[in-house]
């Protein structure tokens, strides 16, 4: 409403399931809640079994299915944000638009590492919505952005080769 007001231009990023790792940065949250390094961490062995909540969804496996978009990606569309700013305003999604599902993930992390992933079915938790995934069509057309390096195994690949270098996150 400022902005439309006052002819401030601004941008908001709207993330989906950001995942993956640069070189030197990955994540590391205390405690972790997101899927993919989580299923990393049960992979080395360093947390117990995944959880995996719901197996029953109306989806193409039974799990749950969640747009996921590589950290680097996200950078990338910051900076083509920067560039078009004075041409373009408002609110952007930033994700793939296909999804991938739990079990589909838990594969790729199997895939990715040469090891199964340790984890534990669950019943499904209250509120969890079947699927979710971002409509970047505006983020495309207006910034020129396109996510390049969010596949699954780009995304798993880089977050595990972070963790490996770094098997204790940023405490060193």
């Amino acid at each position: 409403s400022y902005g439309h007001a006052y002819g401030t231009r601004w941008i908001a990023f709207r993330y989906f399931n950001v995942a993956g790792a640069t070189y030197d940065h990955g994540e590391d949250h205390r405690p972790e809640t997101h899927l993919i390094p989580n299923a990393l961490l049960a992979v080395a062995g360093r947390r117990p079994p995944l959880e995996i909540y719901g197996t029953d969804y109306a989806t193409r496996d039974g799990t749950a299915i969640r747009d996921y978009v590589h950290v680097e990606d996200l950078i990338d569309a910051h900076l083509a944000g920067l560039e078009r700013i004075e041409h373009v305003s408002g609110p952007f999604n930033l994700g793939t638009n296909t999804g991938a599902s739990v079990a589909e993930v838990i594969t790729a992390v199997g895939a990715v590492t040469d090891r199964e992933v340790p984890h534990i079915l669950r019943d499904r938790r209250a509120g969890d919505p079947p699927v979710l995934m971002a409509d970047a069509t505006r983020a495309r057309e207006l910034l020129g952005w396109t996510p390049k390096r969010s596949t699954l195994d780009q995304m798993i690949g880089s977050a595990w080769d972070w963790m490996e270098r770094n098997p204790n996150g940023y405490e060193r």
